[in-house]
């Protein structure tokens, strides 16, 4: 949790603004109404993060194959990435959760001191990013991904797929501590009591990415053990800024 405040002494004009989500048309954002205030103004930054465990994470996965020419390439290629798809779906992946990220052919070069580079040929790569929802199988479905030939591999990130809940229990205890500390320095200053004169919010999600993971180039190999995953937690970030009036 962290706090920001200033203070700012009497009379002031403020516009009252609540900013809560940036889908709101350009009219009600537009919109705002003069409160005078004759009390000594408190403007706090309040943010909460919450803590919970995910339920979706996302991956990325391919094939990257080198041959002669271009062509030769992507062919190889092609049919590789064919296989890899195919059991993407068996695991029951769904069509909406596959999108194909990069497709590249590059030429590769042999560079030895000031000779001219020679050509060694080119190499092609095509990408999907998935999203998984079943995390609890996550470790068996990338060895068996791998089995299947992907040998480039990126992730997993974890996140919440919907977090509004998480978000309302956020902003909720911003605003109460909110309130708490805006009382304390109203009564410090010989007031009585506090009102809002404008809110705004930002809020993040944030994702955890498994340590466990960078990017692979490797053919399936025989395996005993399922590649471990462990999904931790992920964090869901609110800011509120709050600008209270101190009251008699």
């Amino acid at each position: 949790m962290i706090q920001k405040l200033s203070l700012i002494p009497a009379t002031f004009v403020a516009a009252s603004v609540l900013t809560i989500s940036p889908l709101l048309s350009a009219d009600a954002r537009a919109a705002a109404v003069d409160v005078q205030v004759a009390g000594p103004i408190i403007e706090l930054s309040v943010n909460e993060t919450i803590e919970s465990a995910p339920d979706t994470a996302r991956i990325s996965t391919g094939v990257s194959t080198k041959a002669a020419t271009a062509q030769a390439a992507l062919r190889e290629n092609a049919q590789k990435m064919d296989a890899v798809i195919r059991k993407i779906k068996s695991l029951g992946i769904a069509d909406k959760d596959i999108q194909t990220s990069g497709i590249n052919i590059n030429a590769e070069f042999d560079y030895r001191g000031n000779e001219e580079p020679v050509l060694t040929g080119y190499r092609a790569s095509n990408t999907v990013q998935l999203t998984v929802r079943d995390i609890d199988n996550l470790g068996e479905m990338i060895d068996a991904l791998v089995g299947a030939g992907a040998n480039n591999l990126n992730g997993p990130y974890f996140t919440l797929e919907n977090d509004e809940n998480v978000k309302a229990a956020a902003r909720k205890r911003a605003m109460e501590r909110g309130r708490m500390q805006a009382m304390d320095y109203a009564r410090l200053a010989g007031y009585n009591d506090v009102r809002i004169v404008a809110i705004s919010e930002a809020i993040s999600g944030s994702s955890q990415v498994s340590e466990g993971y960078g990017k692979i180039r490797a053919q399936a190999v025989s395996m005993d053990v399922s590649t471990p995953v462990q999904p931790g937690q992920v964090g869901t970030n609110v800011t509120v800024n709050i600008t209270y009036e101190m009251v008699r």
